[in-house]
């Protein structure tokens, strides 16, 4: 039965998380909560982790999620269900495409698409932060280093734009939090 439930479930997202695998968080989250595969400190544990391992975040979280609920099978399952969906579709964009871009309504529907994927990835961070953050005061204490890293890191970045007059490479960015986080957080 479980091979069964982590099919339908990492079908599901990919087939309808559209905008990418952060746009894609929620409903992972949202399938691993309901399903019971872990609790909500683990999830956002493995979206740090994906995030920071090579490859899609998407299909890391479904290969961890599905080897530590079935095992090496699981993994595989989860993976595959995961990026099925999202190859056929781009099989048939492709083949779509050809013809699409000349027509208004489709430009329409693409324009139309991109606010709401900001949205989704904007909201997602910032669920994330306030989790870590204020999950905390129900012991009485909020925990405002999240909040003052994610302040730092959005400074340097475009800091590093208006000095640098280019983007700051995302691996240094990354390699910078981590160095943020042992010296925040300790070893």
């Amino acid at each position: 039965m479980i091979y069964i439930n982590l099919l339908i479930g990492f079908l599901k997202v990919g087939l309808f998380s559209f905008g990418g695998a952060y746009a894609a968080i929620p409903m992972i989250r949202d399938i691993v909560l309901e399903y019971g595969w872990m609790d909500e400190d683990a999830l956002m544990n493995m979206v740090a982790i994906s995030e920071s391992t090579p490859g899609p975040i998407m299909v890391n979280l479904a290969t961890y999620v599905g080897c530590s609920r079935a095992g090496i099978l699981g993994g595989i399952l989860t993976t595959i269900a995961v990026v099925v969906p999202a190859f056929t579709i781009i099989i048939l964009a492709i083949i779509f495409m050809e013809k699409a871009p000349k027509n208004k309504y489709v430009s329409a529907v693409f324009h139309g698409m991109a606010p709401s994927i900001i949205g989704i990835i904007l909201a997602t961070g910032l669920y994330m932060l306030l989790k870590i953050s204020i999950r905390p005061l129900m012991n009485d204490t909020a925990d405002i280093r999240p909040v003052l890293m994610t302040a730092l890191l959005l400074t340097v970045f475009y800091g590093s734009r208006k000095l640098l007059k280019k983007k700051m490479s995302p691996i240094l960015l990354i390699l910078l939090s981590a160095v943020m986080g042992v010296i925040v957080y300790g070893v």
